[in-house]
């Protein structure tokens, strides 16, 4: 699949950054625009398949940008706000928006509800089911088997799997996975992502799949049977 192209919308440097971080690492192409106006030229010249659209910024807020995009464009729209308050998702969704998502958020979170709306859209073929070596991976139902026996696991478990899975043969350092899964903000130890892991292995109870690379952190690599 060619890569997608996606427009995120803030006027706030240090989120355009971090969110064109988190997309670009899950193979998302990424404009950033500081404001409607800007993001109106980008649209205008570019082909976007989705915007990530911030609602409080100055001149027109995120809401009238919205609006404006959807008397020419039928670009899947996706709200990124601090505003939580039931009224504002719903004068989101009213106006066009595809989806609404609250700050703060897990980076996994962002990367899923994204997916959902190009799959629901048309916009990306619906990958949703994935077999690697004895394992078969729902994205959509976060479940995941083991040669036919259901496994549970937690969110973080779940995001953190998905993202090796990604990332295949990749050596991955902790700190990339706890950005990734957990997110720049998070204050903790990288041994947060050592116990996952380790709890993660034990779960799957198969061969040696999250590989231990020293000196760097780990890798996901199917073993050929």
């Amino acid at each position: 699949m060619d890569q997608l192209n996606i427009l995120i919308i803030d006027d706030e440097e240090d989120m355009r950054h971090l969110v064109e971080m988190y997309l670009e690492n899950s193979g998302f192409h990424c404009l950033t625009a500081a404001s409607g106006k800007e993001g109106y030229e980008l649209i205008n010249r570019t082909s976007i398949n989705l915007i990530i659209l911030d609602i409080m910024m100055p001149e027109e807020d995120g809401f009238q940008v919205c609006a404006s995009i959807r008397t020419k464009y039928n670009i899947p729209v996706i709200f990124l706000s601090a505003k939580g308050e039931e009224w504002d998702k719903v004068k989101g969704l009213q106006l066009g928006g595809d989806d609404y998502i609250v700050k703060p958020f897990s980076p996994g979170e962002l990367i899923a509800r994204i997916q959902a709306v190009l799959r629901r859209t048309g916009i990306m073929k619906n990958e949703s089911y994935l077999h690697i070596g004895k394992m078969m991976i729902d994205r959509l139902a976060r479940s995941v088997t083991v040669d036919g026996k259901s496994i549970s696991l937690t969110l973080k478990e779940f995001e953190l799997l998905i993202f090796f899975v990604d990332h295949q043969s990749q050596a991955l350092s902790r700190e990339q996975l706890l950005d990734h899964v957990w997110g720049v903000d998070y204050i903790g130890s990288l041994r947060t992502v050592d116990t996952h892991i380790k709890t993660l292995r034990m779960k799957l109870g198969v061969g040696d799949y999250i590989q231990t690379v020293w000196g760097i952190g780990y890798k996901f690599e199917v073993p050929a049977e």
